[in-house]
């Protein structure tokens, strides 16, 4: 529930989770010169509902005048953190093609997850960007190596069209009038630091919480496809939650 299963999950599956659960990733581009060296950056990621990653860079930046000349891309979402030994952990490798979008909601479901980049999200030379996944490869751990089709990975959205739409809603609501439940689902369920924690996202498989630069993700028991199943959702994971407490008190 804290945190996905890579030995057993599929290899779409476990890429996924690892790529909803990683708020920053390694973006290589190729260099516009004559060696044509792959080029490494550090940029902040967020997903849409199909697991596409989203990101909002310069014109000025180097990876973004490589891009421009040369969509394809990749991206290395290292999901390690914390452990004693990383190699035992999942990363991810995503191959893919980039385009600027003006969908407000990949620019919503990005500043959600990412605050700080409200302060210049509006500048003239920031464009939101998203990838269009064609293959990844994943190693979660020793003897787990699969590389994955664009589709096997990608979310069909589609069928949760309506929770897209009602995603600000429900945000809203939880960090508004259950602040409470949201703090004990990272406090309890996730076993996290006690704080201000805030809800930053919903998507069929899980959600995001945030407190100051740490970030964490709660996945469900099942998908969710609208406000009813994702109002079911976060009522039995704060009964949960509640239960857990009151056992270790």
């Amino acid at each position: 529930m804290s945190t996905d299963d890579t030995q057993t999950d599929s290899p779409g599956l476990a890429c996924r989770r690892v790529v909803r659960a990683v708020d920053r990733a390694s973006l290589a581009t190729l260099r516009q010169d004559p060696r044509g060296w792959p080029y490494a950056s550090l940029v902040l990621v967020a997903c849409d509902h199909g697991a596409a990653p989203i990101m909002l860079i310069s014109d000025l930046a180097d990876h973004t005048k490589n891009l421009a000349a040369d969509d394809r891309v990749s991206l290395l979402y290292d999901g390690t953190a914390g452990l004693e030994d990383p190699l035992t952990g999942a990363r991810v490798s995503l191959q893919g093609r980039i385009a600027r979008t003006d969908d407000a909601t990949h620019a919503a479901r990005y500043l959600a997850r990412h605050p700080s980049a409200e302060s210049y999200a509006g500048f003239g030379d920031f464009a939101f960007y998203r990838v269009a996944v064609e293959a990844a490869h994943i190693v979660a751990g020793f003897g787990r190596i699969d590389w994955v089709d664009g589709p096997a990975l990608t979310y069909d959205a589609a069928k949760a069209a309506a929770l897209a739409e009602a995603e600000a809603d429900i945000v809203g609501h939880m960090n508004d009038d259950h602040a409470d439940a949201v703090a004990l689902f990272a406090e309890v369920l996730l076993d996290r630091a006690p704080g201000a924690w805030r809800m930053t996202g919903i998507d069929p498989e899980g959600c995001d919480l945030r407190l100051g630069g740490e970030t964490a993700r709660l996945l469900f028991e099942s998908d969710i496809v609208d406000a009813l199943s994702a109002r079911r959702e976060l009522v039995r994971l704060t009964k949960l939650a509640r239960a857990s407490e009151n056992l270790s008190c």
